[in-house]
């Protein structure tokens, strides 16, 4: 205050006051005028000047109108950041004098601040070529973000209608995948922080970003990923002596301070990978920090950003086909809370159940369940015994339906939520059977076999048929150890049905050589970008190998069609489904030797023998 009222320091200028300046172009003078623009786009135009104008501006907002919109635009443009303190306090209090006085100029002046979201741009001359990049060298980043939100939350303060105006901006603004790692992950922190004083416009931001996160997942397959680790780590292992170099000279810049550099042995090789799991690391961060004050959980907080979260997770991620990681975000924010994940878990049932709901969407909510009780290791094995019970129970309830109707035959296109479902329960019980079993077996038995496996297994809809073979076989193998139910029999008659394939288990025509299905089918399958994969490892139930004794109890497979069987009355009519892994003996995938990230975690994609 007492800057402001005190009188601006004399300084040399020309054509009077801006007063007079302004009213003479209302009456066709537009000399003075000009002089006004040249003098406010002098780049040598010092700071004392600046302070002088401002001061000015502040009591004449009223000439302002929208025909001045490109004096305003000069004003706009004035390198008030990069200034002195004088500078900063007296520009922000022109802004708001300005969008309080003129809500014409209010889209400009938005723009002008998110335009200032990133790192300022330098330009590099190369050959005749001008090549411009984010500069990571400026100390007073954080001071201009800083600056950058008082001045958002200065006009939010003036206009109340700022949110509706600003998110249009917000979108246009966020820079292309392509860009730098720094100006994605700046772009990104800023968006976030907005969400803090501007809570109203939280959740458009967060579909803002996580859809842009999507794009960068799926524009980059697990298995590229691996692909160029395996080549980086190759190319390492030859230059390892000039590498650890690099590393010690990297360590010394951060231990000075100078800037923020990842040791090179946390870089994800694939680069839109490494944009990826800077992001998804500045998204666990912000969850974290909303939901936690002063280091405990805080409930409210925490509620309402999973409403949020919920929200964009059925507009954005349950329609998207192939992203590995971006889904992350709901795994890591139930963990905070039993109430969280078992309400998720609610929800996707409620979606898996409606039949109003397309067959793709029940489908998927299969899958996010299946994969959740799996891999969730803060799910106790009371809720997952709850989830299976109702799913093996509704699994019932549509055999019952539909086991002697017109309709009950095998076919993905008619049956894919029950598919799906069998499958999440088969896939469960693979990752859960010794928790299920642990204490008392006799118990855990008893609770296994009124599940009625052996029903589901033997009904007309026939899932080992659909699902993914590593899962059947897996579930076959551990069920026939426990005297659950025998499928051999019937993976065996399925087998006979048609030339063995490889095929995606959703009816696609992707060949799989060298990936495990179960990585290419679950939604919380293993995370492997480095840096944001420390906040999910914890919490994740990797896949622990078949013990020598399980694998003792299997037997040599038979040898395909040594036996003539009779005819299988309820397989008669028919439509093959071409939709798993059959036949594939034990040397077909190569995947834990050529691509070892892919072997972490999963189960292995092997060929589990069928017993004479």
């Amino acid at each position: 205050d007492e800057f402001i009222s005190s009188p601006p320091r004399k300084t040399v200028r020309f054509g009077g006051t801006l007063t007079e300046i302004l009213l003479k172009y209302e009456k066709g003078d537009t000399t003075d005028f000009e002089l006004l623009k040249h003098q406010l786009s002098d780049p040598d135009i010092k700071d004392a000047q600046i302070i002088n104008w401002l001061h000015e501006f502040r009591a004449s907002v009223a000439y302002l109108t929208k025909e001045l919109g490109q004096l305003v635009n000069i004003l706009l443009k004035l390198p008030w950041l990069r200034r002195s303190r004088e500078v900063v306090e007296e520009y922000l209090g022109f802004l708001g004098n300005l969008v309080s006085a003129q809500t014409v100029h209010l889209r400009p002046c938005l723009r002008m601040i998110v335009s200032q979201f990133v790192p300022p741009r330098i330009t590099i001359r190369e050959d005749d070529v001008d090549i411009s990049d984010s500069d990571d060298d400026d100390e007073n980043i954080t001071e201009n973000f800083n600056t950058c939100h008082r001045a958002l939350q200065t006009v939010a303060r003036y206009v109340p209608s700022t949110p509706q105006f600003l998110m249009p901006i917000l979108v246009e603004f966020f820079p292309f995948i392509n860009k730098s790692e720094r100006t994605l992950e700046c772009y990104v922190h800023n968006l976030l922080r907005v969400t803090v004083y501007i809570p109203t416009l939280r959740l458009q931001i967060l579909e803002l970003i996580i859809e842009k996160l999507l794009k960068l997942d799926v524009s980059t397959p697990q298995q590229d990923i691996e692909d160029a680790e395996e080549t980086a780590n190759n190319c390492a292992s030859e230059e390892k002596s000039t590498e650890e170099g690099l590393f010690a000279m990297e360590e010394d810049e951060d231990r000075k301070g100078n800037k923020v550099v990842s040791p090179s042995v946390e870089r994800m090789a694939h680069p839109l990978a490494e944009r990826l799991d800077i992001l998804m690391t500045i998204l666990f961060s912000y969850i974290k920090d909303v939901c936690h004050v002063d280091g405990k959980l805080n409930i409210n907080n925490t509620k309402d950003l999973y409403r949020d979260l919920v929200s964009v997770f059925d507009k954005l991620i349950l329609p998207t086909h192939a992203s590995c990681h971006v889904q992350y975000f709901m795994f890591y924010i139930c963990s905070f809370k039993l109430g969280l994940a078992e309400a998720f878990l609610d929800h996707l049932w409620k979606k898996l159940q409606d039949p109003n709901n397309p067959s793709v969407i029940r489908q998927t909510a299969g899958s996010y369940i299946g994969s959740f009780l799996a891999r969730a290791k803060f799910i106790p094995i009371v809720t997952v015994k709850a989830c299976l019970d109702l799913l093996v129970n509704w699994l019932h309830k549509y055999i019952d339906n539909q086991d002697t109707g017109a309709n009950a035959y095998c076919d993905v296109a008619l049956h894919g939520p029950f598919y799906s479902t069998c499958q999440a329960v088969f896939y469960t019980l693979i990752f859960r059977h010794k928790q299920l079993l642990d204490g008392n077996l006799r118990k855990g038995l008893s609770y296994l076999q009124s599940l009625n496996f052996e029903r589901i297994v033997m009904c007309q809809l026939n899932p080992l048929k659909i699902c993914i073979p590593s899962v059947v076989n897996l579930f076959a193998a551990i069920t026939r150890k426990y005297q659950l139910v025998f499928c051999y029999t019937i993976i065996e008659r399925n087998n006979r049905q048609f030339i063995p394939v490889v095929r995606s288990g959703t009816g696609g025509d992707l060949v799989q050589t060298c990936t495990n299905p179960l990585d290419s089918f679950f939604p919380f399958d293993p995370y492997i970008l480095k840096r944001s994969k420390k906040t999910i490892d914890p919490m994740y139930q990797f896949w622990e190998e078949l013990s020598a004794e399980d694998l003792e109890n299997l037997k040599k497979p038979i040898k395909k069609g040594t036996s003539e069987d009779e005819d299988d009355d309820f397989l008669k009519g028919e439509t093959p489904q071409n939709d798993g892994v059959v036949g594939i003996a034990p040397n077909s995938y190569e995947s834990n030797a050529r691509s070892p990230v892919s072997s972490i975690g999963s189960p292995a994609d092997c060929y589990v023998p069928y017993p004479l």
